[in-house]
C-alpha cells in the first residue's frame, strides 16, 4: 500500500478525452486518467476501442482542497446513493464535475482503490489530510450497518454546519482586523510622507511649537528612520507568532485559553467551541458508534484545547461507569443547560437528539453575537479612527492657528 501511494505522488496523469469505435463499429468517447496519450491508446485498445482522437484536457491550475470541498463531496455523494446510483459511478460523477483539478484527482484515487476491493472508509484513512478520524470512523460505521447513504447525509449536514460557525467567526473578525489594518498603513503613510512636509514649514516661523505637535514630529521622525524595521518586525512578529500558534502546542492551550477570556469575543468564541462539541457528539453518537470511541473524534473536532482536555477527562470517567452528565458537570466548561439536555437525553434515551437540540441553539446564539458585534463594532472603530485622524490633522494644525492668533 505505502509503494501505490508512493508511486501516485511521483508520477504525473493527466486527463484525456478521446472517440473511436468498438467493435460493433459504434462510435463512442469518453475521458480517461493517464500518464500519456499512448497509455490510453493501449487501454482502450484491450477493451475493444479503435481510437481516432485523443486530446489532452486543458485544466485550470490546481487549488488547494479546503475542506468546504469535502463538504460538497460529501452531500453529492450522499444524495447520489440516496438516489440509488452505485459508489463508484457516483464518484465518477462527482468527479467529472468538480472545478478543482485537485479534487477531481482525489477523488479518482479514492475510486481507483475502492474499485480494486478497498472498502470506502480503508481508502478514505488513506488521506487522512483531507479526511480526519471523525470523518472516516463515521464512514467506517455506515459501512458496517449497511446505512452509508444516511451516514453521509449526516456527515455532510454535519460538515455544512461546523463550516458555516467557523465563516461565521471569520467574517465577524475580518472587519475590524482589516479596518485596523488599513488604518495603520493610512497613519504610516501620513508620518513618512505628510509629516515631513509640515516640518519644513515649521521650521521657517522661528517659533516654539505645542506639545502635541513636537510629538507628532517626533513620530514621524523615528517612522522615517526606522520604517523598515517597524514593518519588518511587524511583519516578521505576526509571521512567527502564527507559524508558533500553527505548530506549537503550549502555544495553542495559551491562545485556546485566553481566547475564551477576551471580552465579547470570548464568550462568541466558547458558544461557538459547545456547539461544535455538542454537534459532533450527536453525530457520532446517531450514527451508532459506542460514546467512549465516539469521545475519541469529539475532543479534537470542538477546536479548543481546553474543551479536549475536558472531552479525554470525561472520557476516562465514563469508561469507569460513570455516566455522561456527571462527568461534564465535573470538567466545570459546559453551561447548566447543556448538562440538563445531556441528563434529559440520558434518561430518555435520546441523547443524539438531544444534543442536536443543544447544538441548534448555541448555533443561532452565535448567529445573534456575530450580527450584534458588527453593529457594535462599527461605531467604535469609527470613534477610535476618528481621535487617532483628528489627533493628527489637529496637532499639526496648531501652530498656523497659534500663528494666526499672534498675527
Amino acid at each position: 500500500m505505502a509503494t501505490q501511494s508512493a508511486s501516485r505522488t511521483v508520477v504525473k496523469d493527466y486527463l484525456f478525452e478521446w472517440q473511436g469505435r468498438d467493435r460493433n463499429g459504434k462510435t463512442v468517447s469518453g475521458e480517461t486518467r493517464a500518464i500519456s496519450e499512448a497509455r490510453v491508446q493501449a487501454t482502450l485498445r484491450r477493451q475493444g476501442v479503435l481510437t481516432t482522437k485523443v486530446k489532452k484536457r486543458r485544466t485550470r491550475s490546481a487549488k488547494r482542497i479546503k475542506t468546504k470541498d469535502i463538504a460538497v463531496f460529501t452531500r453529492q455523494l450522499a444524495t447520489m446513493m440516496k438516489a440509488g446510483v452505485p459508489l463508484l459511478q457516483s464518484f465518477d460523477i462527482v468527479a467529472r464535475g468538480n472545478p478543482n483539478p485537485s479534487v477531481t484527482r482525489l477523488l479518482t484515487d479514492i475510486r481507483a482503490d475502492v474499485e480494486t476491493g478497498t472498502s470506502l472508509s480503508a481508502a478514505f484513512r488513506k488521506f487522512p489530510t483531507y479526511f480526519n478520524a471523525l470523518y472516516c470512523n463515521l464512514v467506517e460505521a455506515g459501512e458496517a450497518a449497511g446505512i452509508l447513504d444516511t451516514i453521509l447525509e449526516r456527515l455532510a449536514t454535519y460538515m455544512e454546519k461546523t463550516e458555516g460557525i467557523k465563516s461565521k467567526i471569520k467574517s465577524a473578525l475580518m472587519y475590524p482586523i482589516a479596518v485596523l489594518v488599513v488604518a495603520f498603513l493610512v497613519v504610516s503613510i501620513i508620518m513618512i510622507f505628510v509629516i515631513p512636509s509640515f516640518k519644513q514649514v515649521f521650521t521657517s516661523f522661528g517659533a516654539d511649537l505645542p506639545a502635541p505637535t513636537l510629538i507628532v514630529i517626533a513620530i514621524s521622525e523615528f517612522f522615517v528612520k526606522w520604517w523598515w524595521l517597524i514593518f519588518g518586525a511587524l511583519g516578521g512578529g505576526i509571521y512567527f507568532f502564527l507559524q508558533a500558534w500553527k505548530r506549537s502546542e503550549k502555544v495553542q492551550m495559551f491562545m485556546d485559553r485566553m481566547l475564551l477570556q477576551v471580552p465579547l469575543f470570548g464568550t462568541l468564541v466558547r458558544k461557538a467551541v459547545i456547539a461544535r462539541w455538542t454537534r459532533t457528539l450527536a453525530t457520532m453518537f446517531a450514527a451508532g458508534v459506542p460514546l467512549v470511541e465516539a469521545l475519541d473524534s469529539v475532543g479534537g473536532a470542538a477546536g479548543n484545547y481546553l474543551y479536549k482536555q475536558a472531552t479525554d477527562k470525561i472520557q476516562q470517567e465514563i469508561s469507569t461507569g460513570t455516566s455522561l452528565n456527571v462527568a461534564m458537570t465535573d470538567t466545570n466548561v459546559f453551561p447548566s443547560m447543556v448538562l440538563q439536555m445531556t441528563a434529559i437525553g440520558e434518561e430518555s434515551g435520546s441523547l443524539d437528539h438531544m444534543l442536536g437540540k443543544a447544538a441548534d441553539f448555541y448555533e443561532a446564539e452565535v448567529d445573534e453575537m456575530v450580527a450584534g458585534l458588527s453593529s457594535l463594532l462599527e461605531p467604535i472603530i469609527i470613534v477610535v479612527l476618528g481621535v487617532l485622524i483628528g489627533g493628527i490633522v489637529i496637532s499639526m494644525y496648531l501652530p498656523i492657528f497659534k500663528l494666526g492668533s499672534v498675527v
